[in-house]
């Protein structure tokens, strides 16, 4: 038998925790930036990221047409404060970027308590939470506090301030290919328009970046297409530009979000449920973490909305830790890097990683002679028939069963009862021996 080290081995805990250490350096590095879904905090992150893996910057002007969509005014911000009548700054956008709403246009004015509360957002269920909140499409002002001190706030004259502009400009987006041995492609994409927010936000460009750099490693079977766009306006341009090409060429996807705090596991399936992609999720997943929460296409709210959208149809699902939505922090302040580890990035990295292992691997066998071959000749068998013949010989004559070009690797570990580590080690013994081959 070779000794073939395959991708299902976890990764040595070190090496976990060092992956995990640099991709949460990376997520602390990109943290301080505003970004939005267009201008130069978007350029920024990616300015950023390329010194990681080679990107390709593309802009697209304010104004087009992306599909039933326009690109946005960009928008730039550089300061923003709230300041009581001693002149004290009691909000500071320099203190926490998401005290701002997105978009906001620029105003410079002295208002009463009353009129500048018409302005103000917070969570009266998280009073210590200073919530995310954006206009992108309808123009207005506002700030965002923590509802404590919302109620804090004096019946005074309060000057607001925000430095803001809102012009024609671009969106901004990040694109990695790289060229396998056939063109058929397996597709990431992750966003990158959110402001200081840990999991929903850093956590999938972070993995997606050590992602590419695992892949880039060594030749491999399929293309890869890995982009880095704003949520919903960036992946419905990018669809715009390349939807025919990606129908033709991608076999599968994924919508990395959300993957970097402990907390269990999440599945969004396609809007089937029936891609190549789903089935090589749902087999990882339930070997490797049986334990995690599987959602309904139902319960999407990513860009697999536009993936998955008539017309399009791409085969693109998400594997996430806590799903976007569904935890107490999701769109507040307190989705900081303290929510994001070493191991649950660690982890999230290591689970995609299999899933496109599996993908590169996944082939149909079929036997390579007449009726079940005798593989006691081949030392393969006990010579000896007793009660304790080993469960590797059983496994070995249930994966022959099932070889006869019908079925690709998940299919029979599903049926020989086989989990998928073990499936790997028992093709390496039949190639060995010569006794299968693989069929397209």
């Amino acid at each position: 038998m070779t000794n073939t080290k395959y991708p299902f081995e976890q990764i040595e805990a070190e090496v976990a925790e060092t992956l995990g250490q640099q991709m949460h350096d990376l997520a602390s590095e990109l943290f301080p930036i505003c970004r939005s879904i267009t201008g130069n905090g978007v350029r920024k992150t990616l300015n950023l990221i390329n010194n990681h893996i080679p990107l390709e910057i593309h802009e697209i002007p304010s104004g087009t047409d992306v599909f039933d969509w326009t690109i946005p005014k960009e928008w730039n911000i550089n300061d923003a404060y709230i300041e009581n009548e001693r002149g004290e700054k009691i909000v500071d956008f320099k203190n926490n970027n998401l005290h701002v709403v997105g978009y906001s246009l620029p105003i410079n004015e002295e208002m009463t308590l009353e009129e500048l509360d018409k302005n103000l957002y917070s969570i009266p269920q998280q009073p210590d939470a200073i919530p995310y909140v954006t206009s992108y499409y309808k123009e207005r002002w506002g700030f965002c506090i923590t509802d404590k001190q919302r109620k804090e706030l004096k019946n005074e004259k309060y000057k607001v301030f925000i430095d803001s502009n809102l012009k024609d400009g671009s969106l901004t987006y990040g694109e990695c290919l790289i060229p396998g041995k056939e063109k058929k492609e397996i597709f990431l994409s992750t966003y990158i328009c959110h402001p200081s927010l840990a999991n929903n936000e850093l956590s999938g460009p972070v993995v997606t970046t050590y992602l590419a750099k695992w892949i880039m490693q060594k030749p491999r079977k399929y293309s890869y297409r890995i982009i880095f766009i704003p949520e919903t306006i960036g992946s419905i341009a990018y669809l715009s530009k390349n939807y025919i090409e990606m129908k033709q060429n991608i076999i599968a996807g994924f919508n990395i979000t959300c993957v970097g705090d402990e907390r269990a596991y999440s599945f969004l399936p396609s809007k089937y449920g029936d891609t190549i992609a789903d089935k090589v999720a749902l087999c990882i997943l339930n070997n490797k973490v049986p334990e995690y929460k599987h959602y309904s296409y139902l319960d999407r709210g990513s860009d697999e909305r536009q993936y998955n959208s008539p017309g399009i149809d791409l085969p693109v699902i998400s594997i996430m830790r806590s799903k976007y939505g569904e935890y107490p922090e999701y769109h507040t302040s307190l989705d900081n890097l303290s929510l994001i580890t070493r191991k649950g990035l660690a982890g999230s990295y290591e689970l995609h990683r299999l899933c496109i292992e599996l993908i590169e691997n996944n082939e149909k066998y079929i036997v390579n002679n007449l009726c079940e071959p005798q593989l006691g000749k081949r030392g393969l068998y006990p010579t000896l028939s007793n009660k304790s013949s080993s469960l590797f010989h059983r496994n070995l004559l249930n994966f022959l069963a099932y070889a006869d070009g019908k079925n690709d690797l998940i299919d029979i570990s599903e049926k020989a009862n086989v989990p998928i580590n073990g499936i790997y080690t028992l093709i390496d013994t039949l190639r060995e021996s010569n006794l299968i081959i693989s069929v397209d």
